[in-house]
């Protein structure tokens, strides 16, 4: 299958890659800098994607924007960052999506789920959870038999060590790539799925 990863270099989506890669499928891989550019953030960049990037299975999004930013922040836009790449970014690329995937073809969003709540992770809380509302929502309205799904990642044990955090408190990235790759295995090309 061919397969859009977006944010294709980063620390998670560069585990999708290679598990999606060892099945043998064409990956497209696009970031913000890497050999296709998309940028959630600049929606002509997604359609300039979708018009260079033709007879797609699929769609998965790794990429996320976001940082802790606390509660009191004097600035709005610092508290906030996130609504447009992560939140709305992804309901775009769906919008986006749609009329250039194949039948039965699958876009896999990222959200996030945290076990208990973070100093500075509000807002990042507010986008998850509008993500993973929109999918609901969203999936019964996808069209041609298209699937609509979102992962929802706790913390990435090679992202918390970057941060200079505790690794133990995440999960792998190649265990959360599984969960990505069990969406892309479950379909059948050209088929529809219920």
């Amino acid at each position: 299958m061919k397969i859009i990863v977006i944010g294709a270099t980063g620390t998670l989506g560069s585990a999708v890659v290679r598990q999606l890669e060892d099945r043998g499928h064409q990956i497209v891989r696009a970031a913000r800098r890497g050999p296709v550019r998309v940028d959630l953030e600049d929606l002509t960049s997604v359609d300039a994607l979708f018009a260079s990037v033709r007879e797609v299975d699929a769609v998965i999004c790794c990429a996320s924007s976001g940082r802790l930013t606390p509660l009191d922040s004097p600035s709005d836009d610092d508290f906030t960052a996130g609504l447009q790449g992560k939140l709305l970014g992804q309901v775009h690329l769906v919008r986006r999506a749609l009329p250039h995937l194949r039948d039965g073809g699958a876009i896999v969003l990222t959200s996030g789920t945290f076990e208990k709540p973070t100093p500075g992770g509000a807002f990042g809380a507010l986008v998850n959870a509008g993500l993973d509302a929109f999918v609901r929502a969203a999936a019964i309205e996808m069209p041609r038999g298209l699937r609509l799904h979102v992962i929802s990642p706790g913390w990435i044990a090679e992202t918390l060590a970057g941060m200079g955090m505790d690794p133990s408190d995440g999960a792998p990235a190649a265990d959360v790539a599984r969960r990505y790759v069990e969406h892309i295995d479950a379909l059948t090309p050209g088929e529809r799925q219920p």
